[in-house]
């Protein structure tokens, strides 16, 4: 019994034919790899395109900002669903972006994780703690700023009030000590200020001789 020859199928893969014309297929799927190239610039352009600053306020406008004292119905309106969920995905996508070219960049180097509530926490603490005089120097005089500290001192206790009964037994326990030796500090310093403020050192008398 004499066997079958195996059939052979050719696949004409040229894009242009015999001819000398362009072949449909090869003119489609040039077509097609032109638009995914496109789509991907387009992509790429959007993630590194910059976030626009918000402008300048003018003199009309910072004398119609709200207040405290200004009602609910004087507010100004919120940005929108869509508004905040495009804001959002163009942030992620710029982010995103700046990851890979940081990664590409420099492989080796330690990259950032997601930010949690400890890294806000330990933020403003370490904040305070600068104001405070935190991390001078040996040998120079430290520098104080009690308002900025207390001020961040005072965040921290809106943070603490407005997250209260949304935190982890960790995430509560770290704001908690956080708050109390910031304040626990502050209260140091405040009173040894007062204290040299009643009683100023006296200037040493110069000697004489008779």
């Amino acid at each position: 019994m004499q066997e079958k020859e195996p059939q052979v199928t050719f696949i004409d893969r040229r894009k242009i034919s015999s001819e000398g014309e362009i072949r449909p297929e090869a003119l489609a799927e040039e077509q097609e790899a032109n638009r995914r190239q496109a789509e991907q610039r387009e992509t790429a352009a959007k993630a590194a395109q910059p976030v626009p600053a918000a402008p300048a306020p003018t003199a009309e406008s910072a004398s119609k900002a709200p207040n405290a004292e200004t009602s609910d119905e004087s507010l100004p309106e919120g940005p929108t669903a869509q508004e905040t969920a495009d804001s959002t995905e163009a942030y992620q996508q710029t982010t995103k972006h700046l990851d890979e070219l940081l990664r590409a960049k420099a492989p080796d180097a330690s990259q950032l994780g997601p930010v949690a509530f400890e890294h806000l926490v330990q933020s403003m603490y370490m904040t305070a703690m600068m104001g405070l005089g935190a991390g001078t120097q040996p040998g120079e005089k430290p520098r104080i700023d009690l308002m900025g500290a207390r001020q961040t001192i005072d965040l921290l206790g809106v943070l603490q009030e407005k997250t209260k009964g949304n935190l982890s037994e960790d995430e509560q326990r770290l704001l908690e000590s956080a708050l109390f030796e910031l304040r626990m500090m502050f209260l140091e310093i405040t009173n040894a200020i007062a204290r040299n403020a009643a009683n100023p050192a006296q200037p040493p008398k110069p000697s004489g001789r008779k």
